[in-house]
C-alpha cells in the first residue's frame, strides 16, 4: 500500500467510526520518519486522533519530525492533558518552542499543566471541564452546557463553583436533566464533593477513583479552587502503568521506557537486569559461605544435604507470597497505614501455622525414610523456623522500606530472597549442629 493509499484508508476508516487505536496496526511497521510523513498528510484532526493513541516516546519523536505549522495544528486539536503529556516528553527548549507556536488562548492551559510533576494529579488532569455558578437556574445551565460541551473532556459531571472559583458542589448530567425549570443549581447540587489536590501522587488518584467508582474526579489547589479534572480513561492508564512497574520490580528487573518492549536492544535489557542478578549472586556467595562454615557438619551427616533444597524452596515460596501480597496491598490501598502493623503480626501467625504444618509433614517423611527420629526433629524444626522467618522477612523488609519512603516493590525480589536464604541456612545448620551427636 502506497503512502497516499494508506492516508486515504485511515481517513476513511476514521470517518466510518473505527477507533484510532485499532488503526495503529496499519502503521506499526513504519519507521518514525514514515509515520511523521503520514501525520503530515492526514488532516490535523485525524493526525491528532492517531497520535494520541501512540506510545509517549513515539509521540515525541514524531513531533520532532513534523513542520512547525503541523505541530501547532495537532497540539491545538489534542485535549490539554494529552498535549501536555506530549510536550512533557520533549526537552525544555523544545517545549518552549512548541508553546510559542500555539494560539494565544491555549498556552496558559498547557503551561499550567507542565508546571506539575508528571506523576501528580496536576500533571494528569485536563483543564477542559464544565463548571457553572451556583445561582443560575437549570434551563440556563443546560443552555450553557450546549455551548461548552463540545470543548469539554466529559459532560457527565457539572461542577459548581463560587465567584472565586472554589469548588462547592457537583451535579450529574442526570440531575440536571431531571430537575424542573427554575430550579437553582445550588438547591440540587451535592456539596460533599470528592476531589483531589493537584500535588498528590497519581497512584492515590487511582485509588480514589476506584474506591468511589467515579467517571472523573476534580482537581483543586490548596484553596479548593477548581483547576481541572482527571477522567477515568487516564486513571486506567495509571493503573496499568503502576501495576507494570510493580511487576517488573517484584521480578527483580526494571521497566523499559522510551521504546517498545519487543524492540529494546539486548544491551539495554542486560544493563537493566544485571544489577539485580549481581545482588542475587552476592547473596549466593553469602549463602555458600554459610554452607562452607558448616562443612564438618555436612561431612559427618551427608543426608543433611538432601533437605537443603526443600527447606530453601519452601522458605522462598512463603517469603515471596508474603512480600508480593503485602506490596500489592500497599499499592492498591487495601492495606492502609492504620492496618500495617496488625497485618504484619497476622502474617507472622500465618507463617507459624504454615511452618508447623509443613514441619510436621517433612519431619514424618524424614523419619520414615531414614529411620532416625532426631533427623525428623532437626528437619521439622528447621522447616518451622525457616517458613516463619521467611514470612516475617517477606513482610518486614517491604514494611520498613515503605516507612522510609522507598518503593517496597524494589525490595520484594532479590533483597528478600537473599536475606531469607542466608537466615534459612543458618537456622538449618545451627539446628543440625545442636543435634549432631544424635544424628551420627
Amino acid at each position: 500500500m502506497t503512502a497516499n493509499e494508506l492516508q486515504r484508508s485511515i481517513s476513511r476508516e476514521l470517518k466510518a467510526g473505527t477507533h484510532p487505536g485499532d488503526l495503529l496496526e496499519k502503521i506499526e511497521d513504519l519507521g518514525i520518519e514514515e509515520k511523521a510523513d503520514l501525520m503530515q498528510e492526514l488532516s490535523s484532526e485525524d493526525a491528532s486522533l492517531i497520535l494520541q493513541e501512540m506510545e509517549d516516546f513515539e509521540q515525541a519523536e514524531i513531533i520532532r519530525h513534523l513542520d512547525r505549522e503541523r505541530v501547532r495544528e495537532i497540539l491545538t486539536n489534542l485535549a490539554s492533558d494529552d498535549a501536555a503529556d506530549v510536550l512533557g516528553k520533549l526537552s525544555p527548549e523544545e517545549t518552549e518552542e512548541m508553546l510559542q507556536l500555539i494560539d494565544e488562548e491555549d498556552p496558559s492551559d498547557f503551561g499550567s499543566l507542565l508546571k506539575y510533576p508528571e506523576e501528580s494529579a496536576g500533571g494528569l488532569m485536563t483543564t477542559e471541564f464544565i463548571s457553572l455558578p451556583a445561582d443560575i437556574p437549570v434551563e440556563d445551565a443546560i443552555d450553557r452546557l450546549r455551548e461548552i460541551a463540545p470543548e469539554a473532556e466529559t459532560i457527565y459531571y457539572v461542577y459548581v463553583v463560587d465567584q472565586e472559583g472554589q469548588l462547592i458542589g457537583v451535579l450529574s448530567l442526570r440531575d440536571l436533566i431531571a430537575a424542573s425549570d427554575g430550579t437553582i443549581l445550588k438547591s440540587i447540587m451535592r456539596s460533599n464533593v470528592i476531589s483531589v489536590n493537584a500535588a498528590i501522587d497519581q497512584e492515590e488518584v487511582a485509588r480514589i477513583v476506584s474506591k468511589y467508582d467515579l467517571l472523573a474526579v476534580p482537581v483543586v489547589d490548596d484553596r479548593e479552587r477548581l483547576l481541572g479534572i482527571i477522567t477515568v480513561d487516564d486513571v486506567i492508564d495509571v493503573m496499568e502503568q503502576e501495576a507494570t512497574e510493580d511487576i517488573y520490580r517484584l521480578a527483580g528487573a526494571s521497566e523499559i521506557v522510551d521504546m517498545e518492549l519487543t524492540e529494546a536492544p539486548v544491551s539495554k535489557v542486560v544493563r537493566l537486569r544485571l544489577p539485580w542478578l549481581l545482588i542475587s549472586m552476592v547473596g549466593g556467595f553469602i549463602s555458600g559461605s554459610v554452607i562452607g562454615g558448616y562443612e564438618s557438619t555436612l561431612e559427618a551427616i551427608v543426608v543433611l544435604a538432601v533437605f537443603i533444597p526443600v527447606i530453601m524452596d519452601m522458605g522462598g515460596n512463603v517469603g515471596t507470597q508474603s512480600s508480593t501480597i503485602f506490596v500489592r496491598g500497599l499499592a492498591t490501598g487495601e492495606i492502609d497505614k492504620s492496618e500495617v502493623w496488625p497485618y504484619f503480626f497476622r502474617e507472622i501467625r500465618i507463617g507459624l501455622t504454615l511452618g508447623l504444618i509443613c514441619g510436621v509433614m517433612i519431619s514424618i517423611a524424614a523419619f520414615i525414610w531414614q529411620g532416625n527420629p532426631y533427623l525428623g526433629v532437626v528437619v521439622g524444626i528447621s522447616m518451622l523456623a525457616t517458613i516463619s522467618v521467611a514470612a516475617l522477612i517477606g513482610t518486614l523488609v517491604p514494611l520498613v522500606c515503605n516507612m522510609i519512603n522507598i518503593d517496597p516493590a524494589i525490595t520484594a525480589g532479590p533483597f528478600v530472597t537473599t536475606i531469607k536464604d542466608v537466615t534459612g541456612l543458618m537456622i538449618y545448620f545451627v539446628t543440625a549442629t545442636s543435634f549432631i551427636e544424635y544424628l551420627r
